[in-house]
Formats: C-alpha cells, sequence, structure tokens
C-alpha cells in the first residue's frame, strides 16, 4: 500500500483509544498547546471560515470552534473515516453540530474552490502527509488573500539533554503504553518515529515559503517538543 493508504487503516485501527492515550501519553499537555495555537487563529469578533486538516477526532476543530466569533464555521477534513466517527460523536455531544462539519478528505486534493477560507488549521497531522509540499500548496490554494495558515507538529528539542529524554519516552516508553492499551503496536512505533523523521524547524519554514507562504515564523512550546508555525498568503 502507498503511505496515504497504511496512514488511513492505522488510524482507522486505533480510533477508539486514540483520544484516550494520546491525552494520557502527553500528560495532557497537547491541550495547552491547542489553546495557544487557537488565540493565533481566530477573531472572537468576526466570523471566520477555517479548514482544519487532518483533524482526526476533532479536538482542534472543537477548541477552534469555542473560540470563534459568532457565525464561524469550521470544516474538519481527514482520511480516516474511523477517526471522523469519533470526532462526531463527540461534537455532538459538545453542542457544536451547528459550527462544525467533519467529512473524510484529503489534503493533497481537497474539494474545495481556491480562496476560500480565512484560516485553514493542522494540529500533529501534517507529519502524516505522503507528499508534504502538495498537501501545503493545496492549503495555500483553498486559503483568501490574506488568510493564515496555523500548523502544530510535534518536534525533537534543541537542547541535547530534553531531546535524549525525549527519544527515550517516544522510542521505547510511548510504543509500550500505546501497544499494550490498543493492540497496535506497530502504529505507536509509526507515530514517535514520524516525529524525528519530520522536518527540522529551519527546513519546513523553507518548505512553507517555496511552496508560496509569506511571514512564514515558528515558535516553540515545552522545551521545543511542539512548534507552531505560521504562514500567510
Amino acid at each position: 500500500m502507498a503511505k496515504k493508504e497504511k496512514i488511513q487503516k492505522m488510524f482507522d485501527n486505533i480510533a477508539g483509544d486514540y483520544d484516550k492515550l494520546n491525552h494520557i501519553m502527553s500528560l495532557d499537555i497537547d491541550r495547552s498547546w491547542r489553546k495557544k495555537a487557537v488565540k493565533t487563529i481566530v477573531d472572537t469578533k468576526t466570523p471566520m471560515k477555517i479548514l482544519d486538516v487532518a483533524c482526526g477526532t476533532g479536538d482542534f476543530s472543537i477548541a477552534i470552534a469555542r473560540a470563534a466569533g459568532p457565525g464561524s464555521r469550521i470544516i474538519g477534513a481527514d482520511l480516516s473515516e474511523g477517526m471522523l466517527e469519533v470526532g462526531r460523536k463527540k461534537i455532538s455531544a459538545a453542542g457544536m453540530s451547528d459550527k462544525i462539519v467533519m467529512e473524510q478528505g484529503d489534503c493533497e486534493n481537497l474539494r474545495f474552490a481556491e480562496c476560500s477560507f480565512d484560516r485553514v488549521t493542522v494540529a500533529f497531522g501534517v507529519r502524516n502527509f505522503e507528499h508534504l509540499d502538495l498537501g501545503l500548496k493545496e492549503m495555500l490554494r483553498v486559503l483568501k488573500p490574506g488568510g493564515k495558515v496555523v500548523i502544530l507538529e510535534l518536534s525533537l528539542p534543541e537542547n541535547p539533554v530534553v531531546a535524549s529524554l525525549f527519544k527515550l519516552y517516544f522510542l521505547h516508553i510511548l510504543p509500550r503504553i500505546g501497544g499494550t492499551v490498543s493492540g497496535d503496536k506497530k502504529a505507536y512505533e509509526y507515530l514517535p518515529a514520524s516525529v524525528l523523521k519530520f522536518p527540522k524547524q529551519q527546513i519546513f519554514k523553507q518548505m512553507m515559503s517555496d511552496c508560496g507562504f509569506s511571514s512564514v515564523y515558528a515558535k516553540a512550546f515545552t522545551f521545543g517538543i511542539c512548534r507552531m508555525y505560521v504562514g500567510m498568503k
């Protein structure tokens, strides 16, 4: 199978346990990262149309919807129907069905017209793209002029001590926990390995610029374990 098909199947398999494991293994710090990113995304007074790519089970979509101004609309897109099924239930339980719609979609081939969205967001999913440059170009295409992309992604800390602890946890402890709870050890070997393979900060910023984004910058959270990348159209 192509990487895209493998990713889709993997997330379908772990969808039921994904949220529980995600919060346990990040010690719930991922919630604070999303909150910080949301402040960069929304205007609390102005209605916005926002596309949340690789939305998974909808945590980022829900956080954005709660902070967004009246009349805002969020569309979540993801390859995995299993993840989307979990997300739709969460959105309904949160009373957000009037603000958020979730649909199956491929970020490398979005169905939306050019200049459709005020914001495009991705939280912890861009490293799973099969063709990263195509995904970035598609996100740029559907953004309105003056629109903004905000990407959250895990990263290897630059401090060597923190990086060593990060690798120990992500490469050895996390797969055991994830494999035991989900029954899919390979998925929780892939996830941390994909973080280490993701382009370093300067390289990814350059990729964004090469794909057409302007005013690109990055901000580190929690010793650089997570980074937020922002670019304008």
